[in-house]
C-alpha cells in the first residue's frame, strides 16, 4: 500500500514525505520553536510516544531525504528543506485549529488532535482559502504564530511566566496546549490570549496573578459594573508547572 502523503499541492517540493515524516519534521521544529533548545532523540520519542529505535530509523530516512542533519549522539537539527516542510505543516495545523475554534465551536483544549488528523488530508489550495476566510490570522487559539503563505512568521519577545519577578505587568502571549491544566485554569478565570495581568507574587516556583477587569464578571460584579463601580481585581494562583506552560511579554 502506498504511504499516505499530503504533498499534493504543497509548495515544499518534498513529494516523498509521508504523514510520519511530516509529523516528525513538525515535532522537531516545535520542540525548539520558542527558545531554540537542542532537540534530542529521546525528547522526540517521548513527545511522539514512540521508541528510541523508531526515532533512529526515521532520522536515517529523513537524513537520506535531506530533511535532517543526523549525527550519532548529536542534537537533531532540520535542514533548510526540513524546516520548510515543518513550517508548511505548522501553517496547516494552526490554521485548522483556528478554524475549528472560530467557526465550528471547538474549545481550544479540543482542537489539537482534530487538526492532527485533518492537516494531512487537505490541499494547499484549501489551506490558502482557509487563511483568506479567517482574515489571515497571525496566531492560533493558543497564541502560537501562524506562518504566512511564504512560510515566514514572527515571534514576540517573550519569557516563561514562572520566570517573571513580582510587580511586573505582562501580556499573555502563548500557552502550551500540551498542558491541559494551563488551558483549564485560563478558561476558569476567563483569561484569554492577549490579556494583560500583573504578577503579584512568586514563591517556590508558583505565581500569583492579579487580573483587574480581565476575568469574566460574576453576577455581583456585573451588578456593580451596572451601578458604575469597577469590580475588584481577582487573584489567580498558578502552580509552577502551569506557570511554566505560559509565555508572556512585559508591558512597558
Amino acid at each position: 500500500m502506498t504511504p499516505r502523503t499530503s504533498a499534493q499541492g504543497r509548495s515544499t517540493a518534498i513529494d516523498t514525505a509521508t504523514t510520519s515524516v511530516e509529523d516528525y519534521a513538525k515535532t522537531i521544529y516545535g520542540l525548539a520553536e520558542w527558545d531554540g533548545a537542542s532537540v534530542t532523540a529521546s525528547a522526540l520519542a517521548k513527545t511522539l510516544g514512540v521508541s528510541n529505535p523508531s526515532v533512529s530509523l526515521m532520522m536515517r530516512k529523513m537524513s537520506e531525504l535531506g530533511l535532517v542533519e543526523h549525527r550519532p549522539y548529536a542534537p537533531l537539527a532540520l535542514t533548510d528543506a526540513g524546516r520548510q516542510l515543518a513550517l508548511a505543516m505548522v501553517r496547516r495545523h494552526r490554521l485548522i485549529e483556528t478554524w475549528l475554534v472560530r467557526e465550528l465551536g471547538y474549545g481550544w483544549e479540543e482542537v489539537h488532535e482534530e487538526a492532527e488528523r485533518l492537516e494531512h488530508a487537505v490541499s494547499e489550495t484549501f489551506v490558502n482559502r482557509l487563511d483568506v476566510r479567517l482574515g489571515h490570522p497571525r496566531v492560533d487559539p493558543h497564541g502560537d504564530p501562524i506562518p504566512g503563505p511564504d512560510l515566514q512568521l514572527d515571534y514576540p519577545e517573550t519569557q516563561l511566566l514562572c520566570r517573571v519577578p513580582a510587580s511586573v505587568q505582562v501580556r499573555l502571549e502563548q500557552v502550551d496546549d500540551a498542558v491541559p491544566d494551563a488551558l483549564s485554569t485560563l478558561d476558569a478565570h476567563g483569561v484569554p490570549i492577549g490579556a494583560q495581568v500583573t504578577v503579584a507574587a512568586t514563591a517556590d516556583g508558583a505565581v500569583v496573578l492579579t487580573t483587574g477587569g480581565t476575568v469574566e464578571k460574576t453576577s455581583s460584579e456585573a451588578s456593580a459594573a451596572e451601578a458604575g463601580h469597577s469590580p475588584a481585581s481577582a487573584s489567580i494562583r498558578l502552580p509552577h508547572e502551569v506557570a511554566h506552560a505560559m509565555r508572556v511579554s512585559v508591558v512597558h
